[in-house]
């Protein structure tokens, strides 16, 4: 759902991490944080559990201005994974610009994946969202562990889903902004179908994406 304010020439983008519990969602903003310019990079901040485990979501926004002076907020959120906090999940996907869901790629967990990504279509569909249409990213993480379904595996199950799937190990920084990357390019070309971002506001994609991070 847009956030367009065309008078002042802003737009604020939200890109929500969702998945199960555990699955690395605050270690991927965490590790982005870390690589994120520092000048347009804002505050992370984020609400734990004594579990270590995110309550309601973790925020790290960045800002971005256009030569033209057309400016961009980027928001991306992440949702807590317990089953308990199902109302905050939904609550947060509100408004959502663009979706990455952050699975873990051991065996064990492969049915709570799947509950996971079952749970975030219907959350979708609650919230008024299209899961057709909106963009979204899926991440294996946990790559590093030695109990991991292969990537050949993973990539047989997703690829007639067409959605972009990267591997990625967010403790060691892997695949951490390849998956941020394609999720921001996925955001930019809807956004720019719908309102004419390079066009009228002189929004270059490739410039949008690496004026955020420090090395792609």
């Amino acid at each position: 759902m847009i956030e367009f304010d065309e008078l002042h020439g802003k737009l604020v983008l939200k890109l929500v991490y969702y998945g199960p519990a555990l699955s690395g969602k605050t270690t991927n903003l965490l590790s982005l944080h870390d690589r994120l310019q520092q000048e347009g990079r804002g505050e992370l901040m984020l609400l734990d559990t004594t579990e270590d485990r995110t309550i309601y979501f973790d925020l790290l926004p960045f800002f971005y201005v256009a030569p033209s002076g057309f400016k961009i907020k980027l928001k991306v959120y992440t949702v807590p994974g317990q089953v308990r906090h199902d109302a905050t999940r939904k609550a947060v996907l509100q408004r959502a610009d663009a979706v990455v869901f952050v699975a873990d790629s051991r065996i064990s967990q492969m049915a709570v994946n799947a509950e996971s990504f079952a749970n975030l279509e219907q959350n979708l569909t609650l919230v008024g969202l299209d899961v057709e249409k909106l963009p979204l990213v899926v991440q294996f993480n946990k790559r590093d562990l030695p109990d991991v379904v292969s990537e050949a595996e993973l990539r047989e199950i997703w690829g007639p889903t067409g959605l972009p799937v990267f591997m990625a190990s967010a403790l060691q920084g892997q695949g951490v902004l390849e998956t941020f990357q394609a999720a921001v390019e996925g955001v930019f070309k809807s956004m720019d179908q719908k309102l004419g971002l390079q066009q009228r506001y002189q929004v270059d994609q490739k410039a949008f994406v690496q004026s955020m991070v420090k090395t792609i």
